[in-house]
C-alpha cells in the first residue's frame, strides 16, 4: 500500500478552489498533455455529490490504465473523496481536503492511496518507479491549479455536465485539447455570424 500526501496553498477563495476540485474532469487539466489523461463523469448525482460515477483514462509511464471512480464522500468547502470501483490497481482512494486560511486564501491538500497489483513485483515497480511519478504529478498538477485560479494560468471554466460532453465529443473529433476545441468553436460561430451579416 502507497500513501501520497501534497498541499499547497492558493490565493483564491475556498469556494473556488472547491467548485474547481468538485467537477472530477478538472483533473485532466492538471496533468501535462502527453500523458492524454481524460476523466468523464459517467454517472451524476445531485451537484457532483456522493454517488457520482467518473472514469479516468491515461498514459502511465508508456501504459494505458483506465478505471471508474465512485464519489464517497462529499461535505461543501470540506472534503471530496472518491475511490476506484473497477480498475486495474488493488485500491485506489483519493481525498481532497480544504482549508479556508483568509478571504481569499486556502489551503488544498491531496491525498492517494492506492495499492499496485502484481503482488510483490507491482510493489517493488511501485517503490522504484511509479509513486514517484505519481508524487511528481500530484504536485505538478497543484501547481497547475494554483496558477489556474491564481489567473496566472489558464482561465477556469464552469459548464453544465451536457455542455461538457459536447465539449468532450467535439475535442475527440478534433483531437486537440479542451482548450483548443473551446476556441475552435467560437472561432467557427463568429465566422458564421460574419457571414449572415
Amino acid at each position: 500500500m502507497t500513501v501520497i500526501k501534497k498541499s499547497m496553498e492558493i490565493n483564491a477563495p475556498v469556494t473556488e478552489v472547491f467548485t474547481y476540485f468538485a467537477r472530477p474532469e478538472h483533473m485532466a487539466d492538471q496533468f501535462p498533455e502527453n500523458m492524454g489523461l481524460n476523466v468523464v463523469p459517467v454517472n451524476v448525482k445531485a451537484g457532483f455529490g456522493v454517488g457520482t460515477i467518473f472514469r479516468i483514462s491515461g498514459d502511465f509511464d508508456g501504459k494505458r490504465l483506465e478505471w471508474d471512480c465512485e464519489t464517497i464522500e462529499y461535505i461543501p468547502l470540506k472534503k471530496i473523496v472518491a475511490k476506484m470501483v473497477e480498475g486495474p490497481f488493488k485500491r485506489w482512494q483519493i481525498a481532497v481536503t480544504f482549508d479556508e486560511l483568509g478571504e481569499k486564501k486556502a489551503k488544498v491538500s491531496l491525498d492517494v492511496d492506492y495499492d499496485m497489483p502484481m503482488g510483490p513485483l507491482g510493489g517493488f515497480l511501485d517503490k522504484v518507479k511509479l509513486s514517484k511519478i505519481a508524487e511528481r504529478g500530484m504536485e505538478n498538477g497543484l501547481l497547475r491549479v494554483k496558477a489556474l485560479l491564481e489567473g496566472t494560468g489558464s482561465i477556469p471554466v464552469y459548464i453544465t455536465l451536457d455542455a461538457y460532453r459536447h465539449i468532450l465529443a467535439e475535442k475527440q473529433a478534433m483531437n486537440c485539447s479542451t482548450s483548443e476545441a473551446i476556441v475552435k468553436i467560437i472561432k467557427d460561430r463568429q465566422e458564421a455570424l460574419a457571414k449572415t451579416a
